[in-house]
């Protein structure tokens, strides 16, 4: 695994090809509290990029401009989430998206086990680490743990995109699972709205 961490910004000539894998870290899990610190970033290629962000300071130009490019698939795992703090920290709406966390629940139907740590573990016989994950990601300085555990979490998405592929279209679910895809940000616009429990759909 190869880490480059940048700080406020992807560095100029950072190139990710036509299918990027995305997460984020938060200070929590509310939008309207919990600042954005860290994006990760990889190309699938054994490399992560990990762009840290200073309390307050969300002028990032080139990494928003692969945010909104079409012609890149950003790829999420719970991308509800990520989309959404996305928009509320970077001003930017996401597209096109492909999240793992649906795909699953749309073709693995068999078990509630939908994490990333089930779905690595489960379908490609990796073990992820899952210490840090409730760790101070507001800090200047993020440790070496901090750092691993970050990047981890978007070198294995590409592999898993590429399994749910194949089991989306066996289960023809494939233009279901595209169409769930088009409106997350719709998704994620409701809950930065208010209506993060409310389902408007319901009688």
């Amino acid at each position: 695994m190869s880490i480059t961490l940048h700080r406020g910004d992807l560095a100029e000539g950072v190139s990710f090809g036509p299918c990027v894998a995305i997460d984020t870290e938060t200070m929590g899990l509310n939008p309207h509290r919990d600042r954005l610190c860290l994006v990760q970033l990889s190309a699938g290629d054994g490399t992560s990029h990990l762009v840290q962000f200073a309390k307050g300071a969300y002028d990032a130009p080139r990494l928003t401009a692969l945010l909104v490019d079409p012609g890149v698939i950003k790829l999420f795992h719970f991308a509800r989430f990520d989309v959404a703090m996305l928009r509320r920290y970077l001003g930017v709406t996401c597209q096109p998206i492909y999240c793992t966390k649906i795909a699953s629940r749309l073709v693995r139907t068999f078990t509630d086990r939908h994490g990333l740590k089930d779905l690595c573990k489960e379908l490609l016989g990796v073990d992820l680490s899952k210490q840090q994950q409730s760790s101070d990601w507001g800090a200047d300085r993020l440790t070496d743990e901090q750092l691993r555990y970050a990047a981890s979490d978007v070198l294995h998405l590409h592999a898993l995109k590429a399994r749910f592929d194949e089991m989306l279209a066996r289960e023809g679910r494939s233009e279901l699972a595209r169409e769930c895809f088009r409106f997350l940000p719709t998704r994620a616009e409701l809950d930065l709205a208010g209506w993060g429990e409310e389902d408007i759909f319901a009688h």
